[in-house]
């Protein structure tokens, strides 16, 4: 079975560049500019509302459009939106669409998409929630108006419709909006920059997106997610290419243009070749974390989940994962440490590292030998050494582990699933997300328990209280004290185990310019020489 998988990733990274060759000779014969990129995974999940997988949220920022967005000092920015205005009790916004928005089936944009979309967002993602939760209506004036009514006055409105990381409210036409929110949308039709070509994917191997002439972008200069989003080139071919050295060897020789995410043991030497560039992408950088599944046993016990956390010892993560060359810092808090906070291990209550107590521990929790199933994305070259990692800390705790290797997107399929671990279900695996997207209880997706749980769904009510006292806290000083309590709870409870925080770097040709910093790939702006 060993072997047939390595043959499979050997076809599946060969493939693109044949593809790509045969693409680029037509395109340079025609004068149009292509970019060809690595992207950070196997692209299988259209929808950016129904999955937070980040290779979805990538292809979500080609096609979709969003009301609002951050720029560059994360303030929320009119995107779609023209004009708004508010009342004076706060209570009843009014939000008017820049005149020739036009999705790419080229129909307009009207108010009612909107609606649409926001509704079916806020059913998915739980800033989302909590907006809608204080909503008493939304609705279309007009063709191009809509009025959003609250119940109370809260100041998250322009931060929710203008988030930036999972789940990204992107709006799509009404007959896709109306989709039932648990069920994935199939279709790829925005009003963005890029046009998603459905007859030239070929999955597992490449997606391709063409210029939209019709997108009118907005006159401010590009900033992050906000501004003019000016498409400079004709066409990005993304080229899945599992194999590391495969795709690190195609940007050396020219063959690709852009790694989203390079190999971190090969950045040196990227580093050092003269037509590429290596530079972070993210300004605030990375959370590496487990994510335990408290359904199931051993972990639907507490003290099994802490016994894991006795085991981990973030040093080691970040070293086996982004190693040296890369800026990375240890963390015990499941929003992140900003620069000037210390770890908080000891404050926040996480375990001390001790695989011997917590051998002891996972004894006394009733473990009983049954395999644990680690999740290993082997074709993600950073959260690969992260489960060979996770998967040893359980060993060194006594535990058996059922080590299974597949790819990133059948790890995104198969965390659904809320079967025993021996049955097509799982007990653990190791992923990421951006700072930004984790710095507070209604951006942190991956934390939210009960019925809003994500997955490993964990369950403990005083998460929910906390979370919704510090969304209607209006007092600086108080809300900052309710979410330290917050972060002490999920500790205790053992939510999710942080492994540490990084910075990620991307890697590019020297001809490629323009690239914009932030949480996701932007593709607008980028200039190819």
């Amino acid at each position: 079975m060993g072997i047939r998988r390595r043959t499979l990733l050997q076809g599946a990274a060969a493939a693109p560049a044949l593809l790509s060759r045969a693409t680029r000779e037509a395109a340079a014969q025609e004068g149009r500019k292509v970019v060809r990129s690595v992207p950070i995974g196997d692209l299988r999940a259209l929808d950016p509302i129904w999955t937070t997988a980040y290779i979805t949220r990538n292809h979500g920022y080609l096609v979709w459009d969003t009301l609002f967005a951050l720029d560059a000092q994360n303030r929320p920015q009119p995107q779609m939106v023209g004009g708004w205005e508010t009342s004076g009790d706060g209570l009843t916004w009014t939000f008017q669409l820049r005149p020739g928005l036009m999705w790419h089936d080229d129909t307009p944009v009207r108010a009612a998409d909107c609606v649409a979309s926001i509704r079916r967002w806020g059913a998915r993602d739980g800033m989302g929630r909590a907006l809608m939760a204080v909503t008493d209506s939304l609705e279309a004036a007009d063709e191009r108006t809509f009025r959003l009514r609250l119940k109370q006055r809260v100041g998250f409105v322009l931060d929710a419709l203008g988030k930036i990381d999972s789940s990204v409210p992107f709006m799509m036409p009404e007959r896709l909006a109306r989709t039932d929110p648990n069920q994935a949308v199939t279709e790829a039709v925005g009003s963005g920059p890029f046009r998603f070509v459905r007859e030239e994917w070929v999955p597992g191997v490449k997606v391709v997106y063409e210029k939209f002439r019709r997108y009118v972008p907005r006159d401010e200069p590009a900033s992050q997610a906000a501004g003019g989003k000016v498409a400079r080139i004709d066409r990005v071919e993304s080229l899945y290419t599992p194999d590391a050295a495969t795709a690190m060897n195609g940007l050396l020789t020219g063959e690709f243009d852009l790694l989203e995410s390079p190999a971190p043991d090969l950045v040196a030497r990227m580093r050092r070749a003269p037509d590429v560039v290596v530079v972070p992408n993210d300004p605030l950088g990375y959370i590496l974390f487990c994510v335990i599944n408290h359904l199931h046993p051993p972990f639907d016990r507490v003290e099994a989940r802490r016994a894991l956390m006795a085991a981990v010892k973030q040093s080691d993560f970040m070293a086996g994962t982004v190693g040296e060359g890369t800026p990375w810092r240890e963390c015990a808090a499941v929003f992140g440490c900003r620069p000037d906070e210390p770890p908080q291990f000891d404050t926040l209550g996480w375990e001390p590292h001790d695989p011997a107590k917590g051998a002891a521990m996972l004894r006394a929790a009733g473990y009983d030998g049954r395999p644990i199933v680690v999740l290993d994305p082997a074709d993600n070259a950073t959260l690969h050494p992260g489960a060979l990692l996770i998967a040893e800390a359980l060993r060194k705790i006594g535990a058996a582990v059922d080590l299974q290797a597949m790819d990133w997107s059948a790890l995104v399929q198969r965390r659904n699933s809320r079967a025993a671990p021996g049955q097509g279900g799982w007990n653990v695996f190791v992923t990421n997300a951006t700072i930004t997207g984790i710095a507070n209880p209604l951006l942190n997706t991956f934390v939210r328990h009960c019925e809003e749980g994500w997955f490993g769904w964990p369950c403990d009510r005083r998460v929910g209280e906390l979370t919704r006292a510090w969304t209607f806290e209006t007092d600086p000083g108080e809300r900052q004290r309710i979410l330290k309590r917050l972060e002490k709870v999920h500790v205790e409870t053992v939510t999710q185990i942080p492994l540490g925080q990084y910075r990620s770097v991307i890697a590019h040709r020297r001809a490629l310019r323009g690239l914009l910093p932030g949480p996701a790939l932007f593709y607008w702006n980028i200039e190819k020489g």
